[in-house]
Formats: C-alpha cells, structure tokens, sequence
C-alpha cells in the first residue's frame, strides 16, 4: 500500500495508520480473521480525521488546498466527463500547459472546460510552472471561450493557482493586460459560466478565469487577492506571520459565502478531497448539473445582466448602526 502524504496536523493519526497496515499485513500473511480489529482501528481513525478537519484553522486550509494529491483539474474532467477533446494554443506563438482548455460532455450536454494545472511531483510541476499561467494561458483560454459563445457552450471553470506567474518574461508578454481583458471579455459571455474553486484560487490569476455567473468553493479550499505569505510580507514585512495574514484575510470558503462572494460551499469527504476523489467528483458533477440546468433556462439578457450585478454588489458596504452621540466619525 503506498503511503498516504500526511500534513503537520494530521501527525496524530500516523500511530493508526501504521496499527491499521500491520494488521492488513497480518491478515495477507496468515488466516487469522482481524476483521473486527481493522473495523474497530478504521473507525477510530475516520471520527478523528473528522474532528481535526471541523477544526482546521485557515493556515491549515490552505496546506489542504495545496496538498500535493488533491484532485486537479485533469482529475475532475477525467471522472465525470466524456469524450474529453483538449485544445491548444492561443493563436499568437505559446500553449501554456499551466491552464488548459478543451470540449466535452457532461452527460448529454456538450461543455466547455478550462482550468489551471498543477503537477503531481516535481517534473510535472515545473512543466506546468506550479500552475502560474502565462499571458499565453489566459489568451488561449479566452479564445476558447470565445470558441465556446459562438458554438452556444456553457463554459466550466476550474480554479487552482497560486496565482499568475509573475516573472519578467511574463509582464514583457502583458500579464496584467490579459488578465484584464479577460474580466472585461467574460461579462459579455452569452452563454452560462460557472467556476468552481478546486484547491488554491490566488490573486487576478485565479480571476482570470473566475468571472461567472455561479461561484463554488470546495470546503478546504481558498480564494485570495494575495497568498497569506506574501500579504505578511508586504504589512508585517514578515512572512512567518503568514497564519495571521490567512485569519485575516477571510480568504475561507465559508467566511466568503458570508460575504457573497461565494454561491455554494461544496462539502469534501473527512480528511479532504485528496482522500475520496470520486466521491469529491460526484459531488461537483451534481452541483454543475444542477446550475446549468437552471442557467440554460435565462434568457441571455437576463443572464448577462445578472452577472453583471452580481459583481457589482461585491464589496458594497451598508452602514446599519448610528455612531453614539459625542463620537468623532
């Protein structure tokens, strides 16, 4: 059995891990019935598992978001998605491999999919840059979209990014300006959108391809203007108060669904999508069902126009109480 990648906090369930692979073992090697002992030992561990999960801090949400076997995007469309055809390249010279793109079919029902991508070790993470597309990414998903409105396709997104890469050759390339015309080219969308963030949605490269007309978060992942490392770097001039940063960024998906940001929290299985992936991805194939089944039926007027007030809303502030008399306001 391979080894299971354990974060810092889950450190006190590595004692049953390794009672409950003995006794596997056991039963492998010889005829004794352990049945009831591996129940028992399984048991206890999943009600822990669960404990430490309801009491994660936003620090450990996002180890959660960015563990190295939580489901991708290529994951996902692999579970629920037939005759999944990708594409490539943005038309002007580059094929980011960091965001992909492509047609396929949920049920009867063609899509558009796009997403960004993370590897699974080292060499695939540095094919893929981490996940930190180039302009060249957020062009080529652009003209897929565009690809998709033309052809009448619902376009789904997936979000996991630590954000948009941000080296020299990337701000030469107008990182800043694709991402731009992005948000501004995805209002006038008419076909539905929905984005889901699957693990880590970082800064304007997570809104990239976050315009939508419904916006889902799994349960242990996040959505932030800035990773928590580099907002403790730039007030506290300290990344080490990164945890402070986390709790005080609101970057969680129920502190966001607060905030209507947010439209659904998807839940994740004890212990984080990374342990039950298929049922992770059944859970997210009713959820994008169930929205596009009631987007399709907007005439496009009023779906566009939806999305747009949506976005306007965020971040409006009403005042409800009165400053107490004799107070300097």
């Amino acid at each position: 059995m391979a080894r299971r990648h354990l974060l810092e906090f889950e450190k006190p369930l590595v004692e049953l891990e390794k009672q409950i692979e003995q006794i596997r073992q056991l039963a492998r090697d010889s005829e004794v019935d352990v049945s009831q002992q591996l129940l028992q030992l399984e048991t206890l561990a999943a009600r822990r598992r669960e404990e430490i999960f309801q009491a994660l801090t936003p620090a450990q949400k996002i180890q959660v978001a960015r563990h190295p076997h939580r489901p991708s995007t290529l994951d996902f469309i692999q579970m629920f998605c037939d005759d999944w055809l990708e594409l490539h390249g943005d038309r002007r010279g580059s094929d980011d491999k960091a965001l992909i793109g492509g047609i396929g079919r949920i049920g009867e029902r063609p899509v558009l999919l796009i997403g960004h991508q993370k590897g699974r070790d080292t060499k695939e993470n540095v094919a893929r840059n981490f996940g930190m597309a180039t302009p060249g990414g957020y062009r080529k998903a652009l003209r897929l979209m565009d690809h998709a409105d033309r052809f009448k396709l619902p376009i789904l997104t997936f979000i996991d990014t630590p954000g948009a890469y941000a080296g020299l050759l990337a701000e030469e390339q107008g990182q800043g300006e694709a991402i731009a015309v992005n948000l501004r080219e995805m209002f006038r969308l008419r076909v539905p959108i929905i984005a889901t963030v699957i693990g880590e949605g970082g800064s304007g490269g997570a809104l990239g391809i976050g315009i939508a007309d419904r916006l889902m978060m799994f349960e242990h992942s996040v959505y932030t203007v800035a990773s928590p490392e580099a907002c403790a770097s730039i007030l506290w001039r300290d990344a080490a108060k990164a945890s402070e940063a986390a709790s005080a960024l609101k970057i969680t998906a129920p502190d966001l669904k607060n905030l209507g940001v947010v439209d659904e929290v998807l839940p994740e299985p004890a212990g984080g999508n990374n342990w039950a992936p298929l049922e992770a991805g059944e859970v997210l194939k009713e959820a994008l069902e169930r929205y596009l089944d009631e987007l399709l039926a907007l005439p496009i007027d009023k779906l566009r126009e939806a999305r747009y007030k949506k976005f306007r809303a965020m971040g409006m502030v009403l005042e409800t109480s009165q400053p107490e008399s004799g107070m300097i306001t």
